[in-house]
């Protein structure tokens, strides 16, 4: 690790302490050149697969469409955000831990509406009126009983 005062190589590790969440590790260090001491953090890079949308395009997944997804369904609910987040890892490590490299949209948007239906009836039949893109009032009816 280069020193970022006299961007020497040449430093020690004199202190390691794993965060509360144990995600991270910080790292205090000192220059061996200059002997001033800096902080560096090391953290887990995880490379979430590409989504494949309907068209045939590929972008990046992302983590923040979920949450805005879930944010339209769930306008004016009273569901925790805490529960939400929750509800975005379990799909997130679903995906991750499929191991693949690519995802459909289609995919992504069912776990969306699983993870909805847990939650709260009526954002999962919000999601799904868009999702599925409901013609008529039969359509609704037809989520309605299906929640029932």
């Amino acid at each position: 690790m280069k020193c970022p005062f006299c961007n020497t190589d040449d430093t020690n590790v004199i202190d390691s302490r794993v965060s509360e969440d144990g995600h991270k590790i910080r790292r205090r260090r000192r220059c061996l050149a200059c002997d001033k001491r800096f902080t560096t953090y090391e953290t887990i890079e995880l490379r979430l697969p590409q989504v494949v949308k309907h068209d045939g395009t590929r972008a990046e997944f992302d983590r923040n469409k979920l949450l805005t997804g879930f944010k339209r369904a769930l306008h004016k609910r009273p569901v925790p955000t805490s529960y939400v987040d929750a509800a975005i890892d379990r799909i997130v490590q679903k995906f991750l831990a499929k191991g693949e490299r690519e995802v459909s949209s289609r995919s992504i948007g069912e776990s969306v509406m699983e993870e909805l239906y847990k939650l709260d009836k009526v954002a999962y039949i919000r999601f799904a009126s868009v999702y599925k893109s409901f013609q008529d009032v039969d359509d609704f009816r037809d989520a309605i009983k299906e929640v029932q």
